[in-house]
């Protein structure tokens, strides 16, 4: 035979050169061996039709290529079932070449379905003209093996063959019960129809263990053997010309059925990911896939070389990735493109080299085929990984966990998330869904209990919370759960999320008894301004008109905050004195409520007595210093005051005060402030001493006595609100009747917003006095 030539186009390496001799000796090797054992086992057929029917040599072979071709079978196949028929099949010798279509069906079948569906062996009958069963092909089987199934099946009395023709005969699969083939083996017998009707091709499933197939692997079983049967009865195939160079390759005639290239380019084309469309490159001699295409390809598709895109379009596989060959991704690709089960790799490392610098990286390839082409596509796990730790930190930050559990088996699967909110280790078994009501606090159960039921059931999802005990205390939990289920409508697994809300519920507490705290704190305070409100009125009481007290026309004025719960200590007295002098007082007590007014009256009770009884204005505010610094512990105050006596004979004025803002003295239209004598604040220090002034009143004199809250103002210099002050009142003594109500319209004027209480005494001398 002649040196197979080697395909280069000036771009393939040795290494490609050669996997493409490899891929083309192989060919010729499998060829050679058909053709061997094709002639040898027409041979044989012949012999059982001249013994049979005393035919000729010659007449046999016409016979045979005749029957083949009415039949719709191949030559291999008729001669197969001839020796079926005459009972000549265990005679012949197991190491003949059969067909090599029918076992690379059964390999390929064997590959795709060992891990799924726990398949130990495939068989791959036609039905012979007796009515038996011919095996044109299997896998998994040693030879002893295949012979006694071939016996088996070529006699339909024996146990397996009318299995395997019912199967046939009525297009519905046949499962093995628990009886035994007498080599002690069992099958599943799964029939292909065609199109046009029967086939008369049926599939043997051999398991894996005891028991037979359960309802997933019955069902990939069905699947396999429909594709298979599609694959086998595929039109012929025809050859085209290589555009890489090397020589033709074979492909179908005709398009291949499914959606076209330019179809798939437009998808992918839009799509992210990698992924490509692979169209297979078949045998002239035996069809099977040599290499594959590049047709189309996701713009960001990167393979483990660095190619992207367009780069790969129009590449063969074996060229770009020669060690391909042989390995399990390569069978994966014939299993997808034979059975149209998805394929899915192991994850495998790849070497690549970024900036001269060596990194191992680790992929997953999967396959899905998509009509006689496949769709691959693969990623690279360290995105994954990236993934998976973003996915991590979401459950981290959410306090989430999540959980599988697979209704048919039992098993229960936990993220590492799961085992922290159930304060379980994850060498522990987690909690399976029957297990989980069991666990919860004995309130909580009933109702826990009664939603899973409705869920496996039903199919209702569930949104619950509930209560657990761990080693850290109690925790509240949520669960959210879906049912999954299967084609009749029964849950076969459950997906659910745990979400600790420990946290959230004690901030819920928390935030409850505050509010509990508030709501009795505000009782407690409108009770308290409620009564110090009462002892204020009942001490400076509202007064309805002007008072005269020793001569002098006195205007009092007092006025609440707007702001806050408590009342202040701002205060009056104006009253005659037993020798007909007057005694005007204003003081301010630091702070609110009870205790505020509280000292306020004892200031003004003990300063009324002391002046009555005759004690000069600077002992009295030395006294009344004295009351606040023995003040109990925790009732400590201090205050402002001022003290100021009339003596209508001699219009003189005497007054001290106890670091009060100073006296406001209009005359004749002019507005200044009195000098104020030495004097602290009470309170303030128990070393102290007060001094007082005197200045005499003349007719016409407006004199204002006043507290902070008519001038002070939040974020101004004292100095700017009195000098308003003097502006106002002089403006308004000056103005026609301003000295009406002069108290009330300061007020309005001065201070609308009322932070602080108010108190003023407008003391007025009227013009002809004495």
């Amino acid at each position: 035979m002649d040196e197979p030539r080697v395909p280069t186009d000036g771009d393939a390496s040795d290494v490609v050169a050669l996997a493409r001799v490899v891929a083309r000796l192989r060919a010729r090797v499998d060829e050679l061996e058909e053709t061997l054992a094709t002639s040898t086992l027409k041979e044989r057929a012949k012999g059982a039709l001249m013994a049979r029917e005393g035919l000729s040599a010659r007449e046999a072979e016409a016979a045979l290529v005749l029957r083949a071709e009415h039949r719709g079978r191949t030559l291999a196949d008729e001669c197969w079932a001839v020796l079926g028929a005459t009972q000549k099949v265990p005679a012949r010798k197991e190491t003949a070449r059969r067909s090599a279509a029918p076992d690379a069906t059964a390999r390929v079948l064997l590959d795709v379905l060992r891990g799924p569906a726990h398949v130990a062996g495939v068989l791959v009958c036609e039905e012979a003209p007796h009515g038996g069963l011919v095996l044109l092909g299997h896998a998994g089987l040693d030879a002893a093996a295949a012979a006694r199934w071939s016996r088996v099946l070529s006699f339909s009395g024996q146990p397996g063959g009318p299995a395997a023709l019912t199967a046939l005969h009525s297009g519905q699969p046949v499962w093995p019960d628990r009886t035994p083939m007498p080599d002690g083996a069992v099958a599943a017998w799964v029939p292909f129809f065609g199109n046009g009707g029967p086939a008369g091709i049926v599939f043997g499933f051999l398991p894996a263990g005891p028991g037979g197939f359960d309802a997933a692997a019955r069902e990939l079983l069905q699947e396999a053997a429909r594709s298979a049967g599609r694959c086998r009865t595929a039109p012929a195939r025809g050859t085209i010309a290589d555009d890489h160079g090397g020589g033709a390759a074979a492909v179908t005639d005709a398009a291949p059925s499914g959606p076209g290239v330019e179809e798939v380019r437009a998808v992918l084309g839009a799509l992210p990911g990698s992924a490509v469309l692979l169209t297979p490159i078949r045998s002239p001699g035996t069809g099977e896939v040599e290499d594959y295409r590049i047709d189309a390809a996701t713009p960001r598709s990167l393979d483990c070389a660095g190619r992207r895109g367009a780069e790969l379009v129009g590449r063969r596989i074996l060229e770009t990735y020669p060690t391909l060959v042989g390995t399990d991704q390569w069978r994966g690709y014939a299993g997808t493109l034979l059975t149209g089960m998805p394929y899915e790799s192991e994850p495998f490392t790849y070497e690549e080299v970024t900036a001269g610098t060596p990194r191992l990286t680790t992929w997953t390839v999967r396959a899905a085929r998509l009509g006689e082409r496949l769709l691959v596509s693969w990623s690279s796990h360290d995105e994954e990984a990236h993934e998976a730790r973003r996915r991590q930190q979401m459950e981290r930050l959410g306090d989430l966990g999540w959980a599988e559990w697979s209704v048919r088996t039992g098993e229960t699967a936990w993220s590492e998330r799961t085992y922290r909110i159930f304060g379980r280790a994850p060498s522990d078994s987690p909690l399976s869904w029957t297990e989980l009501p069991d666990h919860v606090v004995p309130e909580d159960a009933p109702h826990l209990r009664e939603a899973t039921r409705r869920l496996l059931r039903e199919g209702e999802p569930l949104d619950r919370t509930f209560r657990i005990r761990t080693e850290c205390g109690l925790r509240h939990l949520r669960l959210v759960a879906e049912p999954v289920t299967d084609a009749e409508g029964a849950t076969v697994e459950v997906h659910a999320l745990y979400q600790d809300l420990t946290a959230q519920r004690q901030a819920e507490q928390a935030l409850l008894e505050s509010e509990r705290a508030v709501l009795v704190h505000r009782g407690l305070l409108e009770a308290e301004r409620s009564l110090a409100t009462r002892l204020q009125q009942a001490l400076l009481p509202h007064q309805d008109r002007t008072l005269t007290v020793a001569g002098l026309r006195a205007e009092v004025f007092y006025l609440p905050s707007q702001a806050g719960l408590n009342v202040g200590g701002d205060w009056y007295s104006a009253i005659d004195l037993p020798d007909g002098s007057g005694l005007f007082v204003i003081g301010d007590v630091a702070g609110h409520g009870i205790d505020a007014v509280a000292t306020m009256a004892q200031l003004r009770f003990t300063a009324k007595g002391m002046i009555v009884t005759g004690s000069p204005l600077p002992d009295a505010l030395e006294r009344l210093n004295a009351l606040l610094m023995h003040a109990p512990e925790g009732r400590h105050s201090t205050a402002t005051l001022i003290l100021a006596r009339y003596r209508p004979w001699d219009r003189t004025l005497t007054w001290a005060h106890a670091g009060h803002l100073p006296p406001l003295l209009v005359r004749d239209g002019d507005a200044r402030f009195l000098t104020p004598p030495y004097g602290i604040m009470l309170g303030a220090t128990a070393d102290c001493s007060y001094e007082e002034q005197h200045f005499t009143v003349a007719p016409g004199d407006h004199l204002l006595l006043y507290t902070d809250g008519l001038v002070e103002r939040p974020g101004e210099d004292i100095t700017a609100g009195l000098d308003r002050l003097a502006r106002r009142a002089g403006g308004a003594v000056r103005a026609a009747g301003g000295v009406e109500r002069l108290a009330v319209r300061l007020t309005e004027a001065l201070s609308p917003s009322r932070r602080d209480d108010i108190c003023l005494l407008h003391l007025t001398l009227p013009a002809g006095g004495v």
